[in-house]
């Protein structure tokens, strides 16, 4: 399994019953709703570059927070303070750390999300009664990519393909989210996982 990869980097035909002739969600409108998505949490089910299959409960809370935790092994992924900590639940060694600036998933973790600036937003279509968004940091668009799917009535997100620097996709497909749910601070403190797996 790519660790690097992991959560942080393919889409996946969404089989739901939606009225034919649906049209896109206006842009402004995914940012609306995304801005508005501070805390949430969800099962996922995580197809890898290499095509292998995790699952697992992913946690957000806006802005720059976000944790992985994989069923059936001690992997995790964080995201807090502007780093990216991947623990590998096979070592005992500390995390692999970069920054959250470098990964397209810090898109849609930003503290202000605005899909209308310039150069941000290079795939925008309707597709099988969903709305898919394919953005990039329009200063660093060698960092990759991430393509946003969403489904309307009421606006929601439910699933993710992101693509690295590398070019190696990862999907994230979200189960049923939980909005407006309560984590505790430790819940995204890498130092504190880092201490806890000594």
């Amino acid at each position: 399994m790519k660790l690097k990869s992991l959560a942080l980097a393919p889409v996946l035909a969404l089989a739901m019953a939606f009225p034919a002739m649906a049209e896109k969600i206006p842009l402004n409108e995914i940012s609306r709703y995304l801005n508005g998505l501070k805390t949430a949490m969800s099962d996922f089910t995580q197809v890898n570059a290499d095509g292998s299959i995790t699952t697992g409960t992913v946690y957000i809370q806006r802005p720059n927070r976000v944790r992985f935790e994989y069923k059936g092994d001690r992997t995790l992924v964080l995201a807090s303070a502007g780093q990216v900590a991947v623990f590998d639940g096979k070592s005992r060694g500390g995390p692999q750390q970069y920054p959250l600036s470098k990964t397209p998933l810090s898109l849609i973790l930003a503290p202000n999300i605005n899909l209308g600036q310039a150069r941000m937003v290079t795939g925008y279509s309707e597709k099988e009664n969903s709305t898919v968004v394919t953005a990039q940091d329009p200063q660093h668009p060698e960092y990759g990519n991430i393509q946003m799917v969403f489904t309307a009535n009421p606006t929601q997100l439910r699933q993710w393909v992101v693509t690295d620097q590398a070019g190696k996709r990862t999907t994230v497909i979200l189960g049923d989210m939980k909005t407006g749910v309560s984590f505790k601070p430790s819940t995204f403190a890498i130092e504190n996982e880092i201490a806890r797996r000594r």
